[in-house]
């Protein structure tokens, strides 16, 4: 016991002095560096996530299924939104411009959908275009199943790299013993589409049986997430890696 309690002492020593800084190296931290808040937009509810238009204008998604576009300080919602199964964490999550939004006008959207045979939601993918105060268009690119009734961990960040793949994430549904490390199953997963929604034959899980061809890295619990490293911009490796949190 008394060697123990000598080591942890050593190990705390040791710790200090690995933290201790250096007084010619100062490391900035939250409290030392300087900024100024600026409220932007004002009486929201529980936006999730937000795009520039080129115009400098704003879509903001509402987790109750909102769709907002600010525009010199005004809001204004967009119609034909998509329905949502709204539960827990579920809603109107993620929104992305394409790569190429100001030649195509194509607008994606990660939202908890009721879609499908059973009760509750799943996380879906859908693009659409904007005209007006209205979505034209509308495309779901991929629905996750089966729907459940839980109410956490839908993902579901949206990123695409400089070559148009669109990425995106679903988290593990409340299954995590279950959903993430099985590649016949949605859920923990980050996936890898075409921007139209097909597959990319270089998908990692094309040809296996059983497979969700759509995965593209497994083995995750709820990303809520995803940027491609931009030392890395268009390539995030030629095999899914498999992590577990």
């Amino acid at each position: 016991m008394k060697k123990s309690v000598l080591f942890f002492c050593f190990f705390v020593v040791l710790l200090n002095f690995s933290c201790a800084q250096n007084p010619e190296n100062k490391v900035s931290t939250p409290e030392s560096t300087p900024f100024e808040a600026e409220l932007f937009v004002d009486d929201l509810q529980i936006p999730w996530g937000f795009t520039f238009l080129p115009d400098g204008s704003m879509l903001i998604t509402e987790k109750n299924g909102d769709l907002i576009h600010f525009f010199q300080g005004k809001k204004t919602k967009i119609s034909n939104a998509p329905k949502i199964y709204q539960r827990g964490q579920g809603g109107l999550l993620d929104i992305e411009l394409h790569p190429e939004y100001e030649k195509n006008g194509w607008i994606y959207m990660s939202y908890s959908s009721p879609e499908g045979d059973s009760k509750g939601g799943n996380t879906a993918i859908m693009r659409a275009k904007l005209q007006g105060d209205k979505l034209v268009q509308n495309e779901v690119l991929y629905k996750a199943v089966p729907n459940t009734t839980k109410g956490q961990h839908f993902g579901s960040r949206i990123v695409f790299d400089k070559n148009g793949y669109l990425f995106f994430s679903i988290g593990e549904r409340g299954e995590r013993d279950v959903n993430p490390q099985d590649i016949t199953r949605d859920g923990g997963k980050i996936y890898r589409l075409n921007d139209d929604g097909s597959v990319p034959s270089d998908n990692p899980f094309v040809g296996k049986s059983g497979a969700k061809t759509a995965i593209y890295s497994y083995g995750h619990r709820n990303p809520q997430g995803l940027a491609v490293h931009p030392r890395y911009w268009g390539y995030m490796g030629q095999r899914a890696r498999c992590t577990r949190r």
